[in-house]
């Protein structure tokens, strides 16, 4: 095998291999040898069939074979010079067929070259200018009592009354959701519970509601949102066709044991230390983030070189396939984000080039370090993907992670880099610095995980906006908390 290196500029490389015909009709032989043993020719006695003929029958598939071998072996190519590839190189080989025949019959020179570009050496500097303040909030226990209400409201009991509703009731609805006098998909609900200043549904429905009756029937008009999820909805008018089934009062709510053992827990202090460790693992998720973004602005501050051209093009492809897909689910342009689309691509441009940065900087620190992914941590990664899919697709997606060796691999990389932080916390100072939940809550000027500036406006908007259009008058905007849910 002759390897030449046609093209060192900057970190592209070519390389031309050449494997000599003799080369190629000795491994084809060697391949024949093996199966004159093994394979049954009718005619033939096994072991007896002449190599002309065996070669007749399976010369070209056996070359097939050593052209794939040769292929798959070109990897080791690069270890030899020393190389690391930032993507699979990319063969180059004849697309001419008589040409491609010629080599299947082992007449001429197998030759290719393999395209790719190398990752740049990346020397680790020193930690120790690097000095991070972590924000802490330390959540008071009026906050833990605010939401072990709000969580126990769910074991609240309710008596049918006979006057009308107020705020404060559960009102027992069925109703119909009409745009310009016809009724749209998800705008129907029969049998739903509603408790009026609840916020739970879209603005101004509830209100609407006060003063009805059991029994009385009540056309209802709202406008949705702005930035409701569903385009098709935002901003429109809608009537609702309101029949209420039953107003009940609210009885009386004792946050003690028994509304606990009511929520399926042995007492109140057990439920108390639910939704307490719920809270704090989510302001301390958001604290994580906050701590990684320092690290992540400062790594990127300290290291500057020159990015695999291929690895940005796919990130960049990536986020801006992600960026169109929001849009159009908004049913939004570039102009309605304040950008145009040449803007917009320089940002992402950008974003996508710091993103392979620190990429190639936290692979190299984790690899010095020896950090590695082990199996039993894949798993977990990989339960942890299954488990935000619905029940029924969870198996789904299982078999779709076994069956294809290259998405599961893809879970080890945001495993491997939160190790490599992890072990960069531990190396750099870290301060603790005490603020209030609104300081902790406070969005940074720039978000590595948000799409901008898009993305940026849209983000705010998701947390108000709807994400099941199948609940249409439901706000959606005021979504329980999580620990709530989860104590629930």
């Amino acid at each position: 095998m002759q390897v030449t290196e046609t093209l060192n500029s900057g970190l592209s490389r070519e390389i031309k291999v050449v494997v000599p015909a003799a080369d190629m009709e000795a491994r084809l032989m060697t391949r024949l040898a093996d199966a004159r043993g093994k394979v049954r020719i009718n005619g033939f006695r096994p072991g007896k069939v002449p190599m002309a003929h065996l070669r007749k029958v399976y010369g070209k598939s056996f070359m097939a074979e050593v052209v794939n071998e040769i292929l798959n072996d070109s990897r080791s190519i690069l270890v030899e010079r020393g190389e690391k590839a930032a993507m699979q190189p990319q063969i180059v080989m004849t697309e001419d067929e008589q040409e491609a025949e010629k080599i299947l019959a082992g007449g001429v020179d197998f030759e290719f070259s393999l395209n790719y570009e190398v990752i740049p050496p990346i020397e680790i500097k020193d930690f120790s200018n690097i000095k991070i303040n972590r924000p802490v909030y330390d959540v008071p226990e009026s906050e833990i009592d605010e939401q072990v209400q709000r969580v126990a409201e769910s074991a609240r009991s309710y008596e049918p009354k006979d006057g009308k509703a107020a705020n404060g009731d559960r009102v027992t609805i069925d109703y119909v959701g009409k745009i310009d006098g016809e009724a749209f998909a998800g705008g129907t609900g029969a049998d739903q519970p509603l408790v009026l200043g609840s916020g739970e549904f879209i603005p101004g429905f509830e209100d609407q509601l006060v003063g009805i009756k059991t029994g009385e029937e009540k056309q209802i008009t709202v406008t949705f949102p702005e930035n409701y999820q569903a385009a098709n909805l935002a901003g429109k008018e809608a009537t609702f066709d309101v029949t209420v089934k039953e107003v009940a009062k609210p009885g009386e709510l004792e946050i003690n044991d028994e509304t606990a053992k009511a929520l399926g827990l042995e007492s109140l202090e057990r439920l108390r230390e639910i939704v307490r460790g719920q809270i704090e693992n989510q302001f301390g998720s958001i604290t994580r983030q906050k701590v990684k973004r320092q690290l992540l602005d400062q790594l990127d501050s300290a290291y500057t070189f020159e990015t695999p051209a291929r690895l940005v093009e796919s990130e960049f492809n990536n986020i801006w396939n992600q960026v169109n897909r929001d849009l159009e689910a908004a049913g939004h342009t570039f102009a309605d984000e304040d950008t145009t689309e040449e803007e917009a691509r320089a940002e992402y441009q950008k974003l996508a080039e710091r993103r392979v940065r620190l990429g190639l900087v936290l692979a190299e620190i984790g690899e010095k370090a020896g950090l590695t992914v082990s199996e039993e941590e894949l798993q977990r990664g990989l339960f942890e993907q299954i488990r935000r899919f619905p029940g029924e697709q969870q198996q789904e997606v299982f078999e779709f992670y076994r069956g294809n060796p290259e998405a599961l691999n893809a879970l080890r990389a945001p495993i491997f880099e939160e190790k490599v932080v992890d072990h960069l916390l531990g190396e750099i100072s870290v301060t603790d610095q005490k603020v209030s939940k609104e300081e902790l809550l406070a969005e940074d000027d720039e978000d590595e995980t948000a799409v901008k500036p898009a993305a940026k406006k849209k983000a705010a908007a998701k947390k108000d906006a709807a994400k099941d259009e199948a609940e249409a008058p439901k706000k959606k905007a005021a979504p329980k908390k999580k620990a709530e849910k989860d104590a629930e």
